[in-house]
């Protein structure tokens, strides 16, 4: 459900609203089942939401909402305000849900969206989803991947501030991020096209005028995995990249940080992308979105990227056992 403040359980009630979802899974809403009703309004297609104990209850029959009730109280928890109620209902939302996928009992997990600061107020210091899962599924090579389906952008760190994320370049981190790309691709059918890698720097350093890292560490990871025999060009200016990919020239890129990934994917594809956490052994995807405060509660929320993320899921989890075999690499 994500946190409850947020946009999140708007989404998910408006998404599970089209009835073609019911055709390809059978979808369960971990959260608070009062939270969920408050959502009927602006969910016409939801004419009910029911409570269920165990998975194995739930009918998930179109019009009624099945909620997994979690145990954290959220009854003061108001739309758009911050609370470390709400920050802990969503981790616990998470971990929930985690465990139904880690034991069987569930075949993807769809993740709507928390709010750090609120999650941080309720004792938890995960910069995020993915950071969360990954240190309850115990694995340590694993990418944030945005994509609209066709396009895939890889990202060697993510929730870190700019400086730490230069920090924590190293030549291990980036092959690691390529050699998950390329197995991902792979187990996909997709590998008919090299992967694109961007540089950290303008000009992608330019020869080493403008910094070192891509000589120094970037370029080396990409000669290691081109030695591991993948397909891959780079380091390359990421203003060159993202237009190419967008394009159709590269299928899957791998960007260094943040918002060098987030910002081009968002300006063209923000109700069309999905977030994917490559490196677990199950499925999670995610909206593209954060919590958006400034309209929660309001009816306002696009389920697109719900849906979307829903959709994904479906898809991929038939065949993610494949996938993990392809990717795991450091599980602790």
């Amino acid at each position: 459900m994500g946190d409850p403040a947020g946009i999140g359980p708007e989404v998910i009630a408006k998404a599970l609203s089209r009835r073609e979802l019911y055709d390809l899974c059978r979808p369960i809403v971990v959260g608070d089942t009062s939270t969920m009703e408050r959502q009927l309004t602006c969910a016409p297609g939801v004419r009910s939401v029911r409570q269920v104990g165990e998975p194995d209850e739930a009918v998930c029959e179109y019009g009624t909402l099945e909620v997994l009730q979690i145990a954290t109280d959220v009854s003061a928890v108001r739309p758009g305000q911050l609370s470390p109620e709400a920050g802990r209902a969503a981790v616990e939302c998470v971990r929930v849900a985690a465990a139904l996928a880690r034991d069987g009992r569930a075949d993807a997990i769809v993740t709507a969206p928390l709010n750090k600061a609120a999650m941080h107020l309720a004792g938890y210091s995960y910069p995020g989803h993915t950071e969360l899962l990954a240190e309850f599924f115990g694995v340590q090579r694993y990418s944030l991947v945005l994509t609209t389906g066709e396009l895939f952008v890889f990202h060697v760190t993510t929730h870190v501030s700019l400086r730490e994320a230069i920090e924590l370049l190293t030549v291990d981190r980036v092959q690691g991020t390529i050699e998950l790309a390329h197995s991902f691709a792979t187990t996909l059918g997709r590998e008919r096209k090299s992967i694109g890698v961007a540089g950290l720097n303008p000009h992608a350093g330019e020869g080493g005028l403008f910094g070192r890292e891509d000589e120094e560490v970037i370029r080396p990871a990409i000669e290691a995995a081109r030695l591991e025999g993948v397909d891959v060009e780079g380091p390359m200016p990421a203003d060159a990249l993202f237009p190419k990919a967008a394009q159709g020239k590269y299928d899957f890129v791998v960007m260094m940080y943040h918002d060098q990934g987030h910002v081009p994917f968002k300006s063209l594809y923000f109700d069309k992308g999905v977030n994917i956490t490559v490196g677990l052994p199950v499925v999670r995807t995610s909206v593209d979105h954060g919590t958006a405060f400034d309209i929660a509660g309001r009816c306002m929320a696009s389920e697109e990227s719900m849906v979307k993320a829903i959709e994904l899921a479906a898809a991929l989890a038939p065949a993610w056992g494949k996938v993990w075999e392809a990717v795991k690499t450091d599980v602790a």
